[in-house]
Order: structure tokens, then sequence, then C-alpha cells
């Protein structure tokens, strides 16, 4: 028995790809577009390709749902991700290139404090021939000077290596403030003398003519073989004259070491055979023509430190953000 078209209605078949009786030709790109948060409507383009094909191009919409256009779409994100993936390569072996840098730049930091402090013990043991000649500032010795200078500069790069290689963001911090800290006074200091030279002139003359009284006494080895190299090697004789030492001495004497010749006792013949030129001035002089090496060597250091200022905080930025991302 034939079924009726009222029953045969009540059926409702799922429409085949050939079927005439399909959703419309906008189907298909509906229920893929919802896929992708249902953002593409009916009259859409996608990548410059229209949703409203022709009749004939509807077909084999059909037949091959995921046709050019799909492709094309994943084709893009591959290529996106591609170059975000490239990028941030990029940015990544930069990264690992400033943690090695800096290592490395501590590491001789670090070498280079611990040969100033071992310079600096064997002069405070063995009683060298270089200390200090002010009697305000007896601690103002060479060898002091180097113990300091080396102690701070391993404190210093012990702190900048190990907090590079572990990436910590304490000892970064610790690094960086301490590195600013001498920056800024070494900046302060040069830009105070700079301003007070000729007050820091007098002083330095005045006080050094003190430091003359502890010539040749117990316990200042230091400071009369300084006073002697001086002499000897800048061909001077006391900080402004020869006068100096009369004072000292309490009579018409100098050290050997002002003599023209050097023979035993020579300090206490006529004054014809001793060096008439202030020390105070050869040395000054000697720093105005070697101003060039010395401004040279100023400006480098300055030049690490800021180095070294800006390797630490972008380290600490990046550990900081790096924790960030883990919270």
């Amino acid at each position: 028995m034939n079924r009726s078209d009222s029953d045969e209605s009540t059926y409702h078949r799922s429409p085949s790809l050939d079927s005439k009786d399909c959703p419309g030709p906008h189907g298909s790109f509906r229920r893929y577009s919802s896929m992708y948060g249902g953002q593409f409507g009916a009259n859409t383009s996608f990548f410059g390709l229209h949703s409203n094909p022709g009749p004939k191009a509807s077909k084999a919409e059909y037949k091959s749902p995921k046709g050019s256009k799909y492709v094309v779409f994943y084709l893009d994100l591959s290529f996106i991700f591609l170059l975000e993936l490239k990028r941030c390569s990029m940015a990544q072996n930069c990264l690992h290139c400033i943690k090695y840098l800096m290592f490395v730049f501590n590491l001789l930091f670090w070498l280079a404090g611990c040969g100033i402090l071992g310079v600096g013990i064997w002069l405070a043991v063995t009683q060298g021939n270089f200390a200090t000649l002010s009697a305000a500032f007896p601690f103002l010795s060479a060898a002091n000077l180097l113990i300091g200078t080396g102690t701070v500069a391993m404190i210093v790069g012990f702190l900048g290596c190990v907090g590079a290689i572990k990436e910590n963001r304490c000892l970064l911090l610790s690094f960086f403030t301490l590195l600013l800290l001498i920056f800024l006074v070494e900046l302060i200091g040069g830009s105070l003398f700079c301003v007070y030279r000729l007050q820091f002139d007098a002083y330095a003359r005045e006080d050094l003519k003190d430091g003359l009284q502890l010539f040749g006494t117990d316990g200042n080895v230091g400071l009369t073989n300084a006073w002697s190299i001086i002499q000897t090697d800048f061909r001077c004789c006391g900080v402004s004259n020869y006068t100096d030492w009369f004072e000292v001495f309490n009579a018409t004497q100098v050290p050997d070491s002002c003599c023209r010749e050097y023979t035993a006792a020579c300090g206490l013949h006529s004054p014809e055979t001793w060096w008439k030129e202030a020390c105070y001035e050869r040395v000054k002089m000697w720093l105005q023509d070697n101003l060039l090496a010395v401004g040279i060597f100023t400006l480098s250091t300055a030049l690490v430190q800021v180095v070294g200022l800006t390797l630490a905080m972008v380290m600490y930025c990046r550990a900081v953000r790096m924790s960030e991302c883990y919270t």
C-alpha cells in the first residue's frame, strides 16, 4: 500500500549534498563560521573570499565544505604563529646574550677587585714605598685605598655574577643600588672638586706641609719613603720650595733625596746642590700633561658603570616579568 503525501510529509529527511532542499546557499558557511565564534554573516567576506558565491560555486562548496578559503585561513594562522615564534625566539636569544654578557662583565670586575685587594694587602704588610702624605687623614694611605677599592669591587662583582646567572631579583637590585651609589658618589665628588678647586688646592698645600713634620719619625716609614721617591723622581724639594724642610729639621737642612747628585749627608751642603722646584707644582704639571689619559680613564670607568647599571636593570625587569607569569 502506498503512503499518502500527508503521511510522507511527517518525515523529514536530512538534506544530502546534492539535494535541492538545502537550507540555502549560505548554510554550510554558517555551520563552519560558528566554529570561529559566529562572527561571519551571510554576506561577510573572509580573507578576501566572498561567502556568497554563484550557483555553480555553491554546489562545489557543498561538495567540499573545507574549501580553499579554509585552507587560506589555516595558512594565515600558521604564518602568524611562525612569525610570533620567530620573534619570541629572537627575544629569548637576546635576553640570554644579555645574561651571559653581564656575567662575564661582573666576573672581570670581580677578578680586578681581587687583584687590587691583593696589592693593597701586600703594601700594608710589607710597608711599601707608597703611603699617605696627609697629616689630617693618615688612614688615606695607598694601601688602605687599594684595600677599600678592591673590597668594594669584589662585593659588587659577586652580586652581579650570582644575580645574573641565577636571575635573582634581590641580588640584581642590590647590585644595581650599590653600583648606582658608587656612581653618584663619584659624580658628586668630581663636581665638588671642580667647583671648589681653588679651596682644595690651598688646603692640600697646607696639609702636605703639616705632613712633613712626620718625616723620619717612628711608625711613618711609608711617608718617609714616599717623600724620598717623589723628590727623586720629580727632581723637586719640599711642598712649595726647599725651605719647607728648614722647619722640620730646625736647621738649614733638607733630606738627601733633594740633592742633584745623591751622596751621604748631601742635604747638609750648600743649597746650590739642591733641587729648587716645588714638588706640589711638579706633580700638578705632571697631571696636566697626562690629562688626556686621566680623562680617558675617568670616562671609561663611568661608561663601564653605566653599562653595568643598564644590564642589571634589564635583567631585573625580565626576572620580574617571569615571576609574574608563574604567579
